[in-house]
């Protein structure tokens, strides 16, 4: 539906994202993307109990290594074209260090920690030109080291506290 419904108000309507060849493995993609990542990330972040936070942890991480491996291969998820599933994959990896990882629990491996995946995030929005992209905080967000403050006292560091996932 997205992929034609608004081409009357689009600014490139010609843009398909849902190409006829390529539709079998968008939706392959996109079925590993929604379940296991987009919808994982909020798995975790509400889980009441161990369990069910140990297996939605499980399967985000076999999902974003199965994508690292993807993306070691070609450009975008489905071969050498933007698709529908690099979009709804870019809108959950965009904030992912900075929300997933602090609030949701979802810190066993940062993204930055996966080359393929990092650098991918850091192109898609706008391959051309990524400074006058319209994720543009997102990206400078996802792009500048952690902060590293120095005491304003001479007394040991606070240690960084990080969630770890059951092996």
């Amino acid at each position: 539906m997205l992929n034609a419904e608004f081409n009357d108000i689009a600014e490139n309507p010609g843009l398909d994202l849902n190409p006829a060849h390529l539709r079998a493995s968008i939706d392959d993609v996109n079925g590993l993307v929604y379940d296991a990542i987009n919808n994982g990330v909020y798995k975790c972040g509400f889980a009441k109990k161990q369990g069910p936070y140990d297996e939605a942890v499980t399967k985000l991480y076999e999902a974003l290594d199965k994508c690292e491996e993807i993306l070691s291969k070609q450009r975008y998820m489905c071969g050498n074209q933007l698709t529908e599933a690099d979009v709804r994959l870019f809108v959950t990896l965009i904030r992912f260090d900075e929300v997933y990882a602090v609030h949701f629990k979802c810190n066993k491996k940062l993204l930055r920690e996966y080359p393929n995946l990092f650098n991918y995030t850091k192109d898609l929005p706008d391959p051309r030109d990524q400074q006058h992209g319209e994720h543009g905080a997102h990206q400078a967000a996802l792009l500048r080291e952690p902060p590293v403050h120095q005491p304003l006292r001479d007394h040991p560091p606070r240690p960084q506290h990080r969630l770890q996932c059951s092996p």
